[in-house]
């Protein structure tokens, strides 16, 4: 197996394939060994020809709240102790107050939230 750069859609299937022997082996190669580092490399490269041709955007904070609120069986009541008074939760929820520092720390605790999703509204700008 030889390597070489990722720059076609074609080259990142076939990259795809060969990583795929890897991971339908019984267990991956020992990172010290020859194959392990061809399959290290193999996997750094699809990485960033992903992270430049297929890049995901991260969630927004407040779809990220309502998805973890979905997931435990909470209601807009059970955020208050995190973001404040029952108004001020629905502000929230509505895009209509944004998160501070304080409700970001509280949330990311409370709900396990990263931290670096609840404040990315901040980084791209508000909704």
């Amino acid at each position: 197996m030889q390597l070489k750069p990722i720059r076609t859609e074609a080259d990142y299937q076939a990259a795809l394939k060969m990583a795929e022997a890897f991971f339908d082996a019984p267990q991956e190669p020992d990172p010290d060994s020859e194959e392990g580092a061809m399959f290290d490399a193999l996997l750094t490269l699809i990485e960033a020809y992903e992270g430049k041709h297929h890049a995901i955007d991260p969630p927004d904070p407040i779809e990220a709240i309502k998805y973890r609120m979905e997931q435990e069986g909470l209601s807009a009541k059970d955020l208050v102790p995190m973001i404040g008074q029952a108004n001020r939760v629905y502000e929230v929820l509505t895009h209509k107050r944004p998160l501070t520092l304080g409700m970001i720390r509280r949330l990311h605790v409370g709900l396990g939230i990263p931290a670096s999703i609840l404040i990315s509204e901040y980084m791209q700008g508000s909704p």
